[in-house]
Parts: structure tokens; sequence; C-alpha cells
């Protein structure tokens, strides 16, 4: 169990990282149209796009690794008073019950939607757009597998600290 909580870890964290190489081409690129829209009139239709699917690959394929260094939402009144066993049942169930059957629900709805728009090479409506919203599309059930994965390797980690093996939190 250790060694596949390892191997997701590693995933994440290496993927987590280069999606953050993504964010300063976004702010260059939101610059540079806001800069060519109002400093010179001119639209950029293409570019303006691409930012939003920076945005989309980032915020998506980031999820796993917001969840790997424990990002997410969590309604702390009592959590952090809890014992490390307490806290890896409660992150259990939260999983079990939550996490990963979300993470089903996202793949088995976003599946045909990215399909279809795979089946006919969907492309922007805009003029001057991009001709790739199927590759937009397909971080829907990406995102699903991806935050599933390391939702897998938080329940191993927690599965480890329950039987007295505990995994390290951080394999940075």
């Amino acid at each position: 169990m250790k060694q596949c909580v390892f191997l997701i870890d590693s995933f994440t964290e290496r993927f987590g990282r280069l999606l953050a190489y993504l964010i300063p081409l976004m702010m260059l690129g939101t610059a540079t149209v806001v800069v060519m829209r109002y400093g010179f009139g001119q639209g950029m239709t293409a570019l303006q796009e691409s930012v939003n699917y920076l945005h989309g690959t980032v915020f998506m394929l980031g999820a796993a690794y917001t969840l790997r260094h424990g990002g997410h939402v969590r309604v702390d009144i009592f959590y952090h008073r809890y014992s490390a066993r307490a806290k890896a049942w409660i992150d259990s169930i939260g999983c079990i019950v939550f996490l990963l059957p979300l993470c089903g629900l996202i793949l088995i709805s976003s599946w045909d939607f990215a399909a279809d728009a795979w089946a006919i090479r969907e492309t922007s409506v805009e003029p001057g757009g991009l001709p790739f919203v199927y590759l937009l599309k397909s971080l829907l059930p990406l995102m699903g597998i991806n935050l599933a994965l390391q939702g897998l390797a938080e329940l191993l980690r927690n599965a480890l600290v329950l039987i007295n093996q505990e995994a390290p939190r951080h394999a940075d």
C-alpha cells in the first residue's frame, strides 16, 4: 500500500508542478489581450480563448494536486483537535461516501459529452476562435480520473494510519 500511495503522490506532485507553469502563460495571455483590446483596439479571440483553456486545464487537472496538499474546503470546527486515527476515519468515510462517488459521477456524466465533441472535432463558434473545443471538454473526464486516483491514494494513506503503518504525508 505504501508503494501505491508513493507512486500516485509522485505522479500528482509532478503533474501539479507541471501545471503551475501554465499560470504565467495565462497571466501573459491575459495582459496581452487587455493591452491589445484597450491600447490598440484589436481583439484577439484565439488568445483570449487560449487563456480560458489554460485556466480550465489548471483548475480541472490541478484538483488532485490540491487534494494531495489538503487545500480543499473542509469544515474545520472540531477536526483540527482530533487524533490522527480519528482524522483518518473521517477522511476515509468522506472519500468513500463523497469524493469517489462524485468522481464516478463526473466521469460517467462527462464521457459522452467529451466523446461527442471528439467525434465531430468540435471547434469554437467564435470567428477566429480555437479549433480545439474537444480538448477542453476532455478535461472533464480527465479530472474525474485524476481526482479519483488521488482519492484512492488518500484512502490508502488513511488505511495505513488506521493499521498503524502510517504512510508519509508528502513525498516531494
